[in-house]
């Protein structure tokens, strides 16, 4: 699954919160998606570090701190439904 459904699927997910619908949110959901945003991480770290394009790091780079951020918002989100 690419990083644009992983952050849709936690941006869906915040949403739900917010309107009151979180009860039917399932932890184990949530951290299914935070285990696979996890795995994208690991697999773009290991990208950038076998990368000699200047060019190509850039954009692994921004795609890798996007992940980052949509893992703090799925571990927030996981807290909240704790």
């Amino acid at each position: 699954m690419g990083l644009k459904k992983l952050a849709a699927k936690v941006e869906y997910y915040n949403a739900r919160l917010e309107s009151g619908k979180a009860s039917k949110i399932k932890p184990s959901h949530v951290e299914e998606v935070l285990r696979k945003l996890r795995m994208r991480a690991t697999d773009l770290e290991a990208e950038i570090a076998t990368t000699s394009s200047a060019d190509k790091k850039a954009r692994l780079e921004g795609k890798l701190a996007i992940a980052r951020t949509h893992i703090a918002r799925a571990e927030w989100l996981l807290k909240e439904l704790a």
